[in-house]
């Protein structure tokens, strides 16, 4: 059979993303394919444009002046933001896969590690507002594609997996429960372990 995925295209997903989701509910991708070619260079960008962009102008935050964060605690932030963004990923695409017996849809593995790679790749895209990390305007930037995410996961999700509509929206509903449930749980633990000094300094 034809490997699908090696024709998708950035352009492809954001513009004609109806296309990529038909000839995706044709296809059998494998799930190692799918992560070593495509899910670790999408989760490497935002991190890298968020170590040049905090490099580069520091952290705007609402303050006066930028806080600027020493290189090596920079890295170190770059790549547990790397392994938060794999995790995020591959955990949502296992959970998906546990809900595809509960609303009857495909249930291998390396389809929901496609259909989530595609989700993704608006928020990739969105986060060269990283270049530039001030607060304001990356939550402003990042909100349009947020909104282009959740319609491709709720139109997508349907074709993809060989579901009815209305169980298609019931299932991305409690996908993007998860994710909420997930983002705010991060947060979370970031904030308890910076209060008790685990982390970088960052002198406040």
């Amino acid at each position: 059979m034809k490997d699908v995925v090696s024709s998708w295209l950035l352009f492809r997903v954001l513009f004609n993303p109806t296309s990529v989701f038909e000839e995706l509910s044709n296809a059998e991708p494998q799930a190692h394919l799918i992560f070593l070619k495509y899910v670790l260079w999408l989760a490497i960008v935002p991190p890298v444009f968020a170590y040049i962009g905090a490099s580069k102008f520091g952290w705007r935050l609402g303050a006066e002046q930028p806080l600027i964060v020493p290189s090596n605690d920079l890295v170190l932030i770059s790549i547990a933001y790397f392994f938060a963004l794999l995790f995020g990923f591959v955990s949502a695409a296992i959970v998906a896969q546990w809900m595809a017996s509960t609303y009857g849809a495909r249930h291998a593995l390396g389809i929901h590690f496609a259909l989530i790679a595609i989700i993704a790749a608006p928020l990739v895209a969105g986060s060269v507002m990283h270049l530039f990390p001030h607060v304001f305007l990356n939550v402003v930037g990042l909100i349009p594609p947020l909104i282009w995410s959740m319609y491709l996961l709720y139109k997508g999700l349907p074709i993809v997996l060989d579901i009815s509509p209305e169980r298609g929206m019931l299932m991305a509903s409690a996908l993007i429960g998860y994710l909420l449930v997930g983002a705010v749980s991060l947060l979370g633990l970031t904030v308890a372990l910076w209060g008790r000094g685990i982390g970088p300094s960052i002198g406040i």
